[in-house]
């Protein structure tokens, strides 16, 4: 059985919920019509987009459709939510464990909802793909509202409250962000953007009501957004990211790569709403362009691809050399295909111990990455650099998406 957490909420908390599981899978994705179409591109972008979006079939929790494309992945958790006498079937295993956590999931969601909103109509074949992706994880999400002022996952109240009021533009979603931002983290200098810390990416997608809809109140997260992206941008007097000797921001050795997609993703989306405003950013009298925080994003996405000291891709299936044992039950062990019985523990631990590579290939899963001296042992125990998970890539695709278009490859 997998695993959720109950936890009951506020109203607004419930909204929140709403707010993604209707009007973000549905919003209008607009092109970005101020990329440019180089001659030459070292990655094929386009690739690398369809396999980071169909890894999240490899990651479906319940009932699979007909039309499922990773085929080793079978049916599980199907009594999900009977313990509580409601149907929690559904939704994604987040890493490479059969758990479902709330908030990595929420966060997969609306990253990946963030990707379609701002790239999608760059997307073409692929946009389909991603707007399935969203409603594996947004079906489980509405199961998860069953009971009326109860919700089974956990709900953060800034980034909450930014994307009701980008959905809905009603006033009370706004006054609420101005009245509270400060409370809950809107000027914190952290400089971190992951599942369990959306504040960087609440003053990104609030800097584009100022910048782009010219709402002058919040004025303010277009200084919090600059402060963020001049902590990140090398060089700059306010600089506090690190990089290893190979160039990848390197934040911890735990699943550092999750991280570098979201950044990346976030470097491209401010860069494109700096695009719109004719703006750039101030670093300490360094100037930053928005053509700077795309070639940043470039960088980090092709390390990511292969253009590293190892010389090797870290999303599973893309070029002709990527980790091979990587910490991922489903992939490590033998398929329901070809293994219906029981795998007992001793079995499995085997297997586990094994330097045999993984027998399903988990196509497009990106991994934790390289440690800060660009080493990666490619070990199944390594848990820390071996292991895939939704929220690495689902910021991920937003990012492919804008380069396969910027190099003519959509």
């Amino acid at each position: 059985m997998a695993f959720f957490y109950y936890l009951s909420c506020s109203k607004l908390a419930l909204l929140v919920l709403l707010c993604f599981t209707t009007s973000l899978l549905h919003c209008s994705a607009h092109s970005d019509h101020h990329g440019h179409h180089p001659h030459f591109a070292s990655y094929n972008y386009r690739d690398a987009l369809t396999k980071s979006i169909l890894f999240f079939e490899g990651q479906r929790s319940g009932k699979l459709p007909p039309n499922q494309r990773i085929t080793w992945r079978r049916n599980s958790a199907l009594s999900d939510g009977s313990a509580l006498h409601v149907d929690l079937v559904g939704g994604y295993y987040d890493a490479g464990d059969n758990v479902k956590f709330g908030f990595p999931m929420a966060f997969t969601t609306t990253m990946l909802s963030w990707s379609v909103i701002e790239f999608g109509g760059l997307m073409k074949g692929e946009l389909q793909n991603a707007r399935q992706a969203i409603r594996w994880a947004t079906n489980y999400l509405l199961k998860a509202t069953a009971y009326p002022d109860t919700i089974f996952v956990q709900d953060e109240l800034l980034w909450g409250a930014a994307w009701l009021h980008r959905a809905t533009k009603n006033s009370f979603y706004l006054n609420y962000i101005q009245r509270n931002g400060q409370n809950l983290g809107a000027d914190q200098s952290d400089n971190t953007f992951c599942w369990d810390n959306k504040h960087v990416g609440a003053r990104i997608l609030l800097s584009k009501a100022f910048l782009v809809q010219k709402l002058q109140s919040l004025h303010d997260y277009k200084s919090h957004a600059d402060n963020y992206i001049c902590s990140v941008v090398p060089g700059t007097p306010m600089s506090q990211a690190q990089y290893t000797p190979g160039g990848l921001l390197f934040t911890m050795s735990d699943s550092n790569m999750q991280y570098v997609t979201s950044t990346s993703f976030l470097l491209v989306t401010y860069a494109k709403y700096l695009t719109s405003a004719h703006l750039a950013v101030n670093c300490g009298g360094v100037l930053v362009t928005p053509k700077m925080l795309r070639n940043l994003a470039k960088k980090q996405v092709d390390y990511l691809l292969g253009d590293n000291p190892l010389k090797m891709s870290y999303m599973v299936g893309y070029g002709t050399r990527y980790p091979q044992r990587i910490h991922h039950r489903g992939s490590s062990l033998p398929s329901m295909v070809v293994h219906p019985t029981k795998i007992q523990c001793s079995s499995g631990f085997s297997m586990y111990n094994s330097q045999n590579p993984n027998p399903n290939i988990l196509v497009g899963a990106v991994v934790g990455g390289p440690d800060q001296h660009d080493n990666f042992p490619d070990q199944r125990s390594d848990y820390e650099q071996s292991e895939p998970a939704t929220y690495i890539n689902a910021p991920l695709v937003g990012s492919l998406a804008y380069l396969a278009h910027s190099f003519g490859q959509l």
